[in-house]
């Protein structure tokens, strides 16, 4: 069983290392054809179609979604489908990126020609500089491998690594020369957790909460009842409108544990002072940091010294912010 397990990660490490080396070296591919394809696209007025045959049209589909997903309007068009009826995708100013490892399928020759013939310009990603397809592009990007991972040298593994890393240089390159920022990530996603993270605020978490509130002098059952009932774990103490202090179910359990008389008590006694706040058009992401650096699960929000309510550890993990 362990001369089976040493060489699964002998196979393994092989495979990772033909891959990195491969792409590694396509640092030394990189030339003045990549630089005008991202112009190119940079200038254009239509949208880039990404196209490919095979398990090249699998990474032609991830590419697509990436620059979707940064900023680069995009769609995916399958080789096969568009010489049947669906090349129809493809309008005046579009920008078609064809992947191909050899360049020089049936499918891709039927394409170009008719790609050509609308006046688009094509970019090639293709492992071989002499086949149909980078004699047809206008813009040629080299995906030359050396070998493929798989012991047989056929199965698609390292070369659609290095189509799919040149994808990525391209969606990157095309992402900074548009100065596509944070602000820019989070519209385009709208429901993952990384857009919730840029686009959240604390209005947006407390909206449906309780506020819990009591005054400096209420007794300490009234405090107790407060916080039960309106179930965040603490309460704001409340003076003038203004928030002096905070009571938290901790400060609660302290208070029995160490004042027996607590009867006679009231919220200013036990209330905590100078509490930690947040203003309600803060980032979430904000609180949680808050939170985190002062060891506490609750923050009082306040808008020019008005209490708006507390937010609380668990609303940020109801929204996935942690």
């Amino acid at each position: 069983m362990s001369n089976t397990k040493k060489n699964i990660l002998e196979i393994a490490k092989q495979t990772i290392s033909i891959e990195s080396k491969a792409i590694a070296n396509l640092i030394n591919f990189l030339n003045k054809d990549f630089e005008n394809a991202i112009n190119f696209i940079l200038n254009s007025k239509g949208r880039v179609i990404v196209t490919g045959i095979g398990k090249s049209a699998n990474i032609a589909s991830k590419i697509v979604a990436t620059l979707n997903s940064t900023g680069t309007p995009s769609i995916f068009m399958h080789a096969a489908d568009a010489i049947h009826g669906d090349l129809g995708i493809v309008q005046k100013g579009d920008v078609v990126i064809c992947i191909s490892k050899s360049g020089n399928t049936p499918e891709i020759k039927v394409l170009l020609p008719l790609i050509k013939d609308s006046s688009n310009k094509i970019i090639a990603i293709t492992g071989n500089l002499e086949s149909y397809l980078a004699e047809q592009a206008d813009f040629v990007l080299n995906a030359t491998v050396a070998q493929e991972a798989c012991p047989n040298n056929l199965a698609p593994t390292t070369s659609t690594t290095a189509q799919l890393v040149l994808g990525d240089a391209l969606a990157v390159c095309l992402l900074e020369m548009r100065d596509f920022g944070s602000k820019d990530f989070a519209k385009y996603h709208p429901g993952g957790i990384l857009g919730k993270r840029l686009y959240l605020r604390v209005n947006d978490l407390i909206l449906n909460n309780t506020i819990p509130k009591v005054k400096p002098n209420d007794a300490i059952s009234e405090v107790i009842i407060e916080i039960s009932e309106k179930r965040l774990g603490a309460t704001a103490v409340i003076e003038n409108n203004k928030i002096i202090g905070v009571i938290t179910d901790g400060d609660i359990r302290r208070m029995l544990k160490n004042s027996p008389d607590f009867i006679s008590l009231s919220a200013k006694d036990i209330m905590g002072r100078n509490p930690k706040t947040i203003n309600s058009d803060a980032m979430a992401i904000e609180a949680l940091s808050i939170m985190e650096n002062n060891s506490i699960t609750q923050l009082l929000v306040s808008d020019n010294d008005i209490y708006k309510g507390i937010i609380h550890l668990h609303d940020l993990l109801k929204e996935g912010i942690i």
